[in-house]
């Protein structure tokens, strides 16, 4: 299979930046969101709001070292070459990921995004048939699912997201999952600019920030999981929070990642 002419790239960036434009809606939770944090966190039981401290501290590890998220990049690629077996002897298994065709790129993420947005649904229900008892669980659970996914998303793109840089664009996609408007379009006009040498030194600045964007993302996370504090009635809330965040958090990674490659193969292509 070949690589993408201009056209067909130009056309799938178009797709991306249609999908971009969308994120201007906000939807029930971000509406719910505006009440004032103040509110929210008078109402936030103890047990939620140590959880939550300790998401800040486990997500401050990724993005040093990678903590204990960092996936198997291996994984990734058995998947590739189980579903495009050889075909002659210029074989695309031999091929790094990031040689490969989008169309390959774009089927086995979205394949990882239904397997563990399925799997988050499960979690969710599991954890909050107990409520406020077992949430502690699920919190540190959603939040390993969501980094996970997004590294398989960085991986099936070419990306890795061994590299530091690469986890600090990671931890941007999570914070766009959960912003407002204002917060989505301040996200992507950063990581417009995050592959270009000449804005190096404002990636470098932006690692060295990172705190304001792990409390703005568990601020926005935190809220959502009051929703589950019910016993039993928490499953509910429990399975579909936990397919809906994995769900977007997956796609946010797809579009960002697939937008950078696309664009690296418009500047490159002769």
């Amino acid at each position: 299979m070949e690589l993408e002419d201009r056209v067909t790239l130009t056309r799938k960036l178009d797709e991306v930046r249609k999908w971009e434009s969308d994120q201007n809606d906000l939807w029930f939770w971000e509406k719910l969101g505006r009440l004032p944090f103040v509110f929210l966190d008078r109402i936030t039981p103890n047990v939620v709001r140590d959880k939550l401290g300790t998401a800040v501290d486990e997500l401050v590890a990724f993005l040093e070292n990678g903590g204990k998220y960092l996936v198997r990049e291996q994984d990734i690629h058995t998947r590739f070459q189980e579903a495009f077996p050889r075909k002659d002897e210029q074989s695309l298994e031999t091929l790094p990921i990031n040689q490969r065709p989008l169309a390959q790129m774009d089927k086995i993420a979205a394949e990882l995004s239904e397997s563990r947005a399925t799997f988050a649904a499960v979690q969710g229900a599991t954890t909050g048939f107990g409520g406020i008892f077992t949430l502690a669980i699920d919190i540190p659970l959603l939040l390993g699912t969501s980094l996970k996914v997004l590294q398989e998303m960085a991986i099936c793109y070419g990306y890795d997201p061994q590299d530091k840089r690469e986890r600090l664009f990671i931890v941007k996609c999570l914070q766009f999952a959960s912003s407002d408007i204002v917060g989505k379009q301040a996200i992507l006009e950063e990581l417009s600019s995050f592959d270009n040498p000449s804005k190096e030194r404002d990636v470098l600045s932006q690692l060295q920030g990172w705190r304001e964007v792990v409390v703005t993302y568990t601020e926005n996370f935190g809220w959502k999981k009051l929703f589950q504090i019910v016993p039993v009635a928490g499953m509910l809330f429990g399975a579909y929070l936990n397919r809906s965040s994995v769900r977007d958090v997956a796609e946010t990674g797809m579009m960002l990642y697939r937008k950078r490659r696309i664009l690296e193969r418009l500047g490159t292509e002769a």
